[in-house]
């Protein structure tokens, strides 16, 4: 069972009633509070110490609203969670840098606030392309320079967090990684922001508690973003939960963004989800954009051009003013 305690003498007296009962705990610094997990769940204790503290009902802790009311995190004057929406775009994958930098010119022109780009692909067949590596990374570097925008680029290895952290303004934490615990321990440790993607086998709960190993290790700037989950349904590439995003509203004081285009998988299906979860309170977008994408070098059936996602955009930002 876990106890919160914001008083330190009622924490002092809790711990040496555990020490005399010589009862297994653990102790955890949550800033604003102590929080103590009782291992020996059987265990009678100390009701005036302990029954008015239970708080083994919340989900997490420094995500949850109990922990603060609201983040606004700002990536070069790109401020995410403070009202207004932003929105991100680019390649599934880096494939040269001229063709991103025409990308990322023609996002800009519509409205695009950050690019993405991948330069280390997680696939799940080894034969599959695996991206540019750092390459791709000084590509995406010289492109977001170059257009004065802030870039965003997929960490996969631990090996690679220095490399990224010199060359991108935020990393991103793919689906497959999202309970890579020791990899979440380390960029809480950075100073940068840091995108979290739902696993595509997550639950809400098992979410926010991967982001609580960020936010508990010591970084704050996290940002949220739902990308599907892998349920029966077979007619599109995962089933985008529209429903998590006001819900992780209700815990939690993170920034969600929602990421349609592995959400459907389907170019079609962009648009109506994008305003749906916009509808729904997310505060951003991220969406895979190519300047020409049936050339795509990966996932181009679920890539849109630049001018549609103009429409997206602007359709956007009206919802949101009649939501607001």
């Amino acid at each position: 069972m876990k106890y919160k305690f914001k008083d330190i003498k009622k924490f002092n007296r809790a711990i040496d009633f555990l020490k005399r009962k010589d009862i297994d705990y653990g102790v955890f610094d949550l800033k604003d509070f102590q929080l103590v997990n009782v291992y020996q769940d059987n265990e009678v204790l100390d009701e005036e110490l302990f029954d008015d503290l239970l708080a083994s009902n919340e989900v997490a802790y420094l995500t949850g609203k109990s922990y603060k009311e609201k983040t606004v995190i700002d990536v070069d004057g790109v401020k995410i969670g403070g009202g207004g929406l932003v929105f991100i775009a680019g390649p599934c994958s880096i494939d040269g840098e001229e063709s991103l930098y025409e990308t990322a010119k023609a996002l800009k022109e519509v409205g695009v606030n950050i690019l993405r780009g991948g330069a280390f692909k997680p696939r799940t067949s080894p034969y599959d392309f695996q991206g540019l590596g750092k390459e791709g990374v000084d590509i995406l570097k010289r492109v977001s320079d170059a257009l004065d925008m802030p870039a965003v680029t997929e960490l996969v290895d631990i090996r690679d967090l220095d490399y990224l952290l010199e060359h991108s303004d935020i990393i991103q934490i793919g689906a497959r990684s999202m309970q890579n615990f020791p990899l979440l321990k380390e960029l809480g440790k950075i100073r940068k922001p840091v995108m979290l993607k739902r696993g595509f086998s997550s639950t809400i709960e098992e979410f926010l508690l991967a982001g609580e190993y960020i936010l508990y290790s010591g970084n704050e700037d996290l940002i949220l973003c739902e990308r599907g989950i892998r349920t029966f349904e077979r007619e599109t590439r995962n089933t985008m939960d529209i429903s998590s995003i006001p819900l992780i509203k209700e815990l939690s004081h993170l920034p969600i963004i929602a990421d349609p285009s592995h959400g459907t998988g389907l170019r079609s299906l962009i648009k109506p989800m994008s305003l749906a979860a916009i509808a729904a309170g997310a505060d951003g977008l991220m969406i895979e954009s190519h300047i020409k994408p049936d050339c795509a070098i990966t996932d181009a059936f679920q890539a849109i051009e630049p001018k549609d996602l103009q429409k997206i955009i602007d359709k956007s930002n009206n919802i949101k003013t009649i939501v607001n």
